[in-house]
């Protein structure tokens, strides 16, 4: 089974030497991602639910990239810095995921990597066929 490596313009990724998704086979792996722009900047200071509508366009892109939709996630995990913010982020996660239903944990952290990050998220999903 050949591996393939995702990355994205995460300024951690070569640093600390990671990919924001790998896939095997049928099944794509992809790593914990926050709300950066394009130039690797924290988007949505401050907000909760801005960060994790920008997470999901990530997740969502490196997805296709990998051959895969968001109706193929079968997991996320939600990192939050702040559990009492859960409904916000958790609204959200459900717009996305309402018919699709992955299982799904959030829990939280007493911090991510860069002060203004709220949120953090993993996904991984399983290709049919």
């Amino acid at each position: 089974m050949p591996r393939r490596n995702f990355s994205t313009a995460a300024p951690w990724e070569p640093i600390v030497g990671y990919s924001r998704a790998v896939r095997v086979d049928n099944l794509i792996f992809v790593t914990g991602t926050t709300a950066l722009d394009g130039a690797g900047n924290v988007v949505a200071r401050g907000d909760a639910a801005g960060q994790t509508r920008r997470i999901l366009e990530i997740i969502d892109g490196v997805l296709r990239r990998a051959g895969a939709t968001m109706r193929d996630v079968v997991r996320t995990r939600i990192f939050v810095t702040d559990i009492a913010r859960w409904e916000e982020v958790g609204r959200v996660h459900g717009e996305v995921f309402r018919d699709i239903r992955p299982a799904t944990t959030m829990v939280e952290v007493s911090r991510l990597i860069h002060p203004d990050m709220l949120v953090e998220i993993e996904a991984d999903a399983v290709v049919e066929g």
